[in-house]
């Protein structure tokens, strides 16, 4: 039986004035309500391969670009996670979809952390990867240099200094599927168009310019965190702080992971998210070294 039989459809939704899209791919055999994939600022609806491919044998799948990314339009950069959730919102909305299972990586996460907060009732279950709020204070330098460059017209140096910027660069570190990675990475920074440029930019501004996570009210929806245990970027304190923040959490640091863990571990997140979002243990996952459930734990002030 092959996952879905369905070709994917492809939507337009309006919010606030900015125009964006969805993709959505049907499974065969839906057992967990659908799963929406809210990716990194520079991640496009059409990125997600095995990651799609993988979720489809359990559920729908829905790949949105949301304002600032993809096929998109740009958004400002004094714009926050607000807008951003209220756009996901009106998406749940126009697809008619009341409930679903949330997953969202890097830049993403700030936007489900804040539909957690305001609409749980349209969160079954959330997996975080890679969380992030902002740019941690010594990632700046190299994240203020990439947008010189890219304002510069430099893109031949704009593209290694961004993907070094998301890459762990320490040769002794094991992190699987890493020149692959890096060769990923390459293609999509080496040539980038004077839009995805202004959309890096303005991503990327709006992470150096505030948090974008609020953290009050806390969560009540189950959440796994998931961070790569050689992440220099979302380390797994940082994502292990955020986790605390949510009533009912677990937190999960991934062996061999860096942060870019849906491509570098793929079939292991896919794991994990079956898992999780079908309701069955987590404990016992042997691409792990550790698992954490925090909810005896009290939840950060």
């Amino acid at each position: 039986m092959p996952r879905t039989p369905f070709p994917p459809t492809v939507r337009t939704h309006r919010w606030e004035g900015f125009e964006y899209c969805s993709r959505v791919a049907r499974s065969a055999e839906p057992r967990f309500d659908p799963v929406v994939l809210i990716g990194g600022a520079m991640q496009r609806k059409e990125d997600w391969g095995r990651i799609e491919q993988g979720l489809l044998d359990g559920a729908d799948v829905i790949c949105p670009d949301l304002p600032g990314w993809g096929a998109a339009d740009l958004l400002p950069p004094q714009h926050g996670a607000e807008l951003l959730a209220g756009a996901l919102r009106r998406l749940l909305d126009d697809l008619e979809l009341e409930r679903v299972n949330l997953f969202a990586g890097s830049y993403g996460t700030a936007i489900a952390y804040r539909l957690a907060q305001t609409d749980p009732e349209r969160i079954a279950r959330m997996v975080l990867a890679g969380a992030m709020s902002a740019i941690p204070a010594d990632m700046r330098p190299m994240m203020r240099r990439a947008l010189d460059l890219a304002a510069s017209g430099a893109r031949e140096r704009f593209g290694p200094t961004a993907v070094e910027t998301l890459m762990n660069g320490d040769p002794r570190v094991d992190i699987a599927s890493a020149t692959v990675v890096q060769r990923i990475l390459g293609l999509r920074f080496g040539n980038p168009t004077a839009e995805e440029i202004a959309k890096f930019t303005a991503n990327t501004e709006r992470l150096l310019d505030r948090e974008l996570i609020d953290r009050s009210p806390e969560p009540v929806v189950p959440v796994v965190v998931v961070a790569g245990e050689h992440d220099t970027i979302t380390t797994p304190e940082l994502c292990r702080e955020l986790a605390l923040t949510c009533r009912e959490s677990w937190f999960v640091e991934m062996s061999r992971a860096d942060h870019l863990i849906h491509l570098e571990r793929s079939a292991e997140l896919v794991d994990l998210m079956t898992r999780f979002f079908s309701r069955r243990t987590i404990t016992d996952l042997p691409y792990a070294t550790v698992v954490e459930d925090l909810r005896r734990i009290p939840a950060l002030a």
